[in-house]
């Protein structure tokens, strides 16, 4: 029995569940997939059904057939020699993809969460129709690139703007990170760029509070976050010394439309985030499938790497939903 966490080099949240698989009894080895090819290697045989034979690193030979639970924490890419031609890293770069992701993808273990439910549930689309669909309630949504249909649907009442994917952008010299932003008259009156691709538009939640919501299997846990600045007020992860936590229970209703979205998206592990109105009324903005949750746990108390490990190391993995994750 091997628990097997795919994780970049530095992040703490891996090193701790590293320990608390150890304080289990059970082995656990760490792997970056950027390791590969250099430091991380594969030989895998298709034997009755399903792939058989090793990873390997400098320090471990890993079974595939012991493996049966997998911790994916976002890990690198695949490094090839610079000195290679781009076609040909890219080449290198998809063949790895579909074999030695292929091969990891298709073990019969405990994935916290498998990359095929991480993908599906991605799209912030999907995720706002689903969660209204399971009795959820989400803000008005607007989703265009036409400059007069985003402006419309804006002056109808305090609109936010923020991105669908990746909030940050890094060049050779610069890093910026594009937080939730309240769109003012000025921004109305010059919407030039709308054009160049698809912007989300969203009516303003008036705030009491939000909560993150960390589900873990059927447990939930709920953390009320106060903001105790402007920029945090708008987007918490702007100012999070200006934060304060408290462990909270979310409505019934509430818990269990988070429960049903993550059996809907087929998740074992998610953070997911609400903000709690002043007539306490709770409005979804969005599931994370690998949503942070380490400094939560330190300023609360809350046990979610227990949680978690706990998940990893005592459940078997159900055929049926292996099938799904790997049609």
């Amino acid at each position: 029995m091997t628990v097997l966490i795919l994780a970049r080099d530095i992040d703490p949240s891996a090193d701790a569940m590293v320990e608390a698989v150890q304080q289990r009894g059970t082995r656990v080895c760490r792997v970056n997939t950027a390791w590969f090819p250099a430091r991380l290697g594969l030989a895998a045989e298709l034997r009755g059904g399903r792939w058989c034979g090793h990873l390997t690193t400098p320090a471990h030979t890993i079974e595939l057939a012991e493996i049966t639970g997998v911790y994916y924490r976002a890990p690198e890419a695949f490094r090839f020699p610079n000195e290679w031609k781009p076609q040909v890293r890219q080449h290198a770069f998809l063949e790895a993809k579909y074999g030695l992701g292929g091969v990891l993808a298709s073990l019969p273990a405990v994935w916290v969460n498998h990359p095929s439910r991480l993908a599906d549930a991605a799209y912030k689309p999907v995720q706002l129709t689903t969660a209204s669909q399971l009795g959820l309630r989400v803000p008005e949504t607007a989703l265009t690139n036409d400059p007069e249909k985003f402006a419309t649907f804006a002056r109808r009442g305090r609109t936010v703007t923020k991105m669908l994917g990746n909030t940050s952008m890094t060049s050779d010299e610069t890093h910026s990170v594009a937080w939730t932003r309240v769109l003012d008259t000025a921004d109305l009156d010059e919407v030039s760029g709308i054009e160049s691709t698809v912007h989300l538009a969203q009516r303003w939640a008036p705030k009491r509070s939000e909560a993150r919501v960390i589900a873990v299997g059927e447990t939930i846990t709920t953390v009320r976050i106060e903001a105790h600045s402007a920029a945090s007020h708008v987007d918490w992860r702007s100012d999070i010394g200006a934060l304060r936590y408290e462990l909270i229970d979310p409505p019934h209703q509430v818990a269990e439309g988070v429960r049903a979205l993550m059996r809907r998206f087929g998740l074992r592990y998610a953070a997911l985030d609400f903000v709690i109105t002043p007539d306490e009324k709770w409005i979804f903005l969005e599931i994370n499938p690998g949503g942070q949750y380490g400094w939560l746990e330190a300023a609360t108390g809350a046990a979610i790497t227990d949680q978690l490990a706990e998940l990893l190391t005592s459940e078997a993995a159900d055929p049926e939903e292996y099938h799904h994750a790997t049609a």
